[in-house]
């Protein structure tokens, strides 16, 4: 992992991942679905695997994944052994129309595990568009996933589906492994849930959440919401304040009003002639 730091950089870190399973799982077609990066190797020449780099946004900072794609066959395998050495993230992918597929990733863990253990993984379930072709439910390779300790995405490179959401999840898993996020947690980027969440939140009391023409669920996220980041307490605790200044002083007005009366005119019944209105 490497970070550059000129004024004029491209990205922010730099993460390789690795792309392993069998062959004719999709990892190639994982690839081509990227529409950004380079395609050819750094190296100039084919050595049975695919390259593939490509830019994404994690908190407002720019991460560039060098994608490596070691190819399923058996020739490849010492290639994969050397390739997979400085890696911070492996995909493992699978087919979900191939039971054979699936069963196979124990393989391409013990490989890992020999060449580079530690590494954070995600396990991944392509072809999501042949789902009428599953022989591998959802449920199973969740709780494999489960088993392993890593994080599972179903995918679609035909549809642009979880693609750049699953690598997305390797560089945050790869960073804050490494202790990177203390740096962007000041420039982090809120969602649009969060936006719309906070903008409702700093003008509406946290009293009067109930009254909007909101659903019940929403409501409560709401209050939640406003529990969690302190915003609504602040803003209550300004707004009570506020409240209490301008009512203070209608109040202070309103004595003065009673206490300072306009000048009368004498009263009819004064016999002092000297009495004049100047």
């Amino acid at each position: 992992m490497s970070s550059r730091g000129s004024p004029l950089k491209a990205y922010d870190f730099l993460l390789k991942f690795l792309l392993v399973g069998d062959s004719d799982v999709g990892k190639g077609e994982i690839l081509a679905s990227l529409q950004d990066g380079a395609s050819e190797s750094p190296y100039g020449y084919n050595t049975g695997i695919d390259y593939k780099t490509t830019t994404i946004l994690l908190d407002g900072r720019r991460i560039k994944l060098q994608l490596w794609d070691a190819s399923g066959q058996g020739r490849f395998c010492t290639i994969f052994r050397s390739y997979s050495r400085g890696a911070q993230g492996v995909i493992l992918v699978y087919d979900i129309t191939s039971r054979w597929s699936f069963d196979g990733i124990d393989r391409w863990l013990k490989e890992i595990d020999e060449h580079a253990p530690g590494v954070p993984k995600i396990l991944v379930g392509n072809r999501l568009h042949l789902a009428f072709k599953r022989q591998v439910t959802t449920e199973q390779a969740q709780l494999y996933a489960e088993r392993l300790g890593i994080t599972f995405f179903e995918v679609s490179p035909l549809c642009n589906f979880n693609i750049t959401e699953s690598f997305t999840e390797l560089a945050r898993i790869v960073l804050m492994r490494h202790g990177m996020e203390r740096l962007w947690r000041p420039n982090k980027v809120l969602s649009l849930q969060d936006l719309c969440c906070r903008a409702i939140v700093s003008c509406t009391p946290v009293h009067l959440v109930d009254k909007l023409p909101l659903p019940v669920a929403l409501k409560s996220h709401l209050k939640s919401f406003s529990m969690a980041n302190g915003l609504n307490a602040r803003m209550m605790h300004g707004r009570s304040y506020s409240l209490n200044a301008n009512n203070s002083k209608k109040r202070n007005s309103l004595k003065k009003s009673k206490l300072i009366r306009p000048p009368q005119s004498p009263s009819q019944s004064c016999t002092r002639n000297s009495c004049k209105i100047s």
